[in-house]
């Protein structure tokens, strides 16, 4: 390891972007650690002496704890929660669950800023918060309606980031809150406008020029301003 080498932490890395980005990062010379939900036959067949790979659920506090205990002696250029989820998308919200409603929001907007803020300290000087959104948590750009649940959960997300900044203001702290686009995975479908390398390599140059830039910044994959 060289003493300039960048140090990232990927949360949610198990497959689909989280994946993409840890492979992205690591070859551009990162090391990184990676966090799975439960073991990932794909992040255990990456061959990377600077990869490391942990166990959390960011939806468990005590988990989210242990781990930063494991971690007290790493510091991190990027922090990206990258974990997230679609229950139900496709429904409208008076047929979604309200369990289900619920477990959304908690996994996409509240646990992420938790995490955030239980690994504020772990974020090296320079480095940043990057959290994985999406344009459709845009409430401007909202004129064809549809994923209500989930764009409520992103629009939470985004306002509990810029008030996350906020509270952290004095300290300089840099957060990015990344629409990756419409990515072919899992969540996003066969039919989605571009692939999972596109995005990543694009989220990754994003996050390398932005690297450190005091303030909230909601921007897409190409670097494009999003409006709130």
């Amino acid at each position: 390891m060289t003493q300039s080498q960048r140090n990232a932490l990927i949360v949610g890395a198990s497959r689909g972007l989280g994946l993409g980005l840890v492979e992205t990062f690591l070859e551009r010379g990162w090391r990184v650690t990676a966090t799975q939900r439960s073991p990932s036959p794909d992040l255990a067949g990456l061959d990377a002496q600077s990869l490391r790979v942990e166990t959390a659920d960011i939806d468990d506090d005590a988990g989210v704890a242990a781990l930063h205990d494991r971690l007290a002696d790493q510091r991190f250029d990027l922090i990206f929660v990258v974990a997230g989820v679609a229950t139900q998308a496709h429904d409208p919200l008076h047929a979604v669950p309200r369990e289900v409603a619920a477990q959304v929001y908690l996994t996409n907007a509240i646990s992420p800023i938790r995490f955030a803020e239980a690994f504020l300290d772990r974020l090296a000087p320079g480095g940043s918060l990057a959290l994985m959104s999406s344009i459709l948590g845009s409430v401007s750009l909202n004129a064809s309606g549809g994923w209500e649940n989930y764009r409520a959960s992103k629009a939470a997300l985004n306002t509990l980031a810029r008030s996350f900044e906020i509270r952290h203001r004095a300290d300089n702290v840099s957060v990015l809150i990344l629409h990756p686009g419409w990515v072919r995975t899992d969540m996003g479908g066969a039919e989605a406008d571009i692939d999972v390398a596109t995005s990543v390599t694009g989220l990754a140059d994003v996050i390398t020029a932005q690297l450190g830039r005091p303030g909230a910044h909601y921007l897409d994959y190409r670097g494009e301003t999003l409006p709130w």
